[in-house]
């Protein structure tokens, strides 16, 4: 059978409606106190690491937080509660806390691992939906959230109580980033490869700098130009200084080919004729992924570097940003 556009799309916004409405309710009954508890806890007092347990689908919403929570300056591991029971359970150390997330909270794999941090004095904080459950009652403290229907049309798929279980996980996520004073350069530090920490490289750490900036003053001949961008090949252009050292122009080899299809006598110019007047520029402190952005809407394949009194320092360009992974 196929469906109508109208139904399917009738169907998508009731599910939309009814999840919206569970992350309201969850707003307007916030257990704020447990929660700032929690994250001055982590952020304070926890000298371990955060163990974070589940099955099935919850298993997958604490997986995330666990990778997450690392990734973002909190020492934190995923523990499968049933090979907790067949071994792994020595993952789990004194100075540690859990977090245990099981929407129902009566996951009756998670029994042993509840069972070890009470017998050892470990602190134990459920994601559940139930305080009064198995793991609710025995918890230290609970991130309650609404008891709501499942936007499955049987009713029993996960599906609006993921939505809540992951809002919370995401909510200690950024909490406990705000807490502990997460950076830019400290989250460059945890992804050092792919483009999320190439994206976080500044352009200092990419720029080159010294005897490969190619640059002419403005008094130069094109004997001068023609000669700084042969030995400078890998840029196919020159900045020009004036007698401060501050960048006024730029010169690329797409301007050669220009001006010779214009029929000018380029070895009869200074550079300072034929220069284009408006060079593109960037800070060292700004972000890689800015200088992609700018080198992408300028439609050039160089940045020159400058400082605060526009004197060039460096030079960037595409294949540099391409060899650092960002594209």
């Amino acid at each position: 059978m196929i469906y109508s556009n109208e139904v399917i799309h009738d169907l998508v916004q009731s599910v939309i409606k009814q999840e919206m409405d569970a992350i309201q309710k969850l707003d307007d009954n916030f257990p704020i106190v447990d929660f700032v508890n929690v994250v001055n806890y982590i952020t304070n007092e926890l000298k371990g690491k955060v163990v974070i347990t589940g099955l099935g689908k919850s298993g997958d919403v604490a997986k995330r937080l666990a990778t997450t929570l690392t990734s973002t300056g909190t020492r934190a591991i995923f523990l499968h509660c049933t090979e907790a029971s067949h071994g792994d359970m020595g993952i789990i150390c004194d100075d540690d806390c859990v977090i245990a997330v099981s929407n129902s909270g009566e996951t009756k794999e998670m029994s042993d691992v509840i069972d070890y941090t009470r017998r050892f004095g470990i602190k134990l904080i459920a994601i559940c939906s139930n305080p009064n459950s198995s793991l609710g009652k025995h918890a230290d403290i609970n991130l309650t959230i609404p008891d709501v229907p499942e936007a499955c049309l049987i009713g029993k798929a996960p599906t609006t109580s993921i939505i809540l279980l992951t809002t919370m996980a995401n909510l200690l996520i950024v909490a406990l980033e705000k807490t502990k004073g997460f950076t830019s350069d400290m989250y460059k530090n945890y992804h050092p490869h792919g483009k999320l920490g190439a994206s976080l490289l500044k352009v200092s750490e990419l720029m080159h700098t010294g005897t490969e900036l190619p640059l002419v003053d403005e008094t130069a001949s094109m004997y001068d130009v023609v000669s700084v961008m042969s030995r400078r090949v890998r840029f196919g252009c020159v900045g020009v200084v004036d007698k401060d050292g501050r960048l006024v122009g730029v010169f690329t080899d797409g301007d050669i080919r220009r001006r010779l299809c214009e029929g000018v006598n380029l070895m009869e110019k200074k550079i300072s004729d034929v220069m284009g007047k408006s060079p593109k520029t960037i800070s060292c402190d700004a972000l890689a992924s800015s200088a992609l952005l700018q080198i992408n809407e300028n439609q050039v394949q160089v940045l020159f570097v400058v400082d605060a009194d526009n004197k060039p320092v460096g030079v960037i360009s595409f294949h540099d940003l391409l060899k650092a992974g960002l594209v």
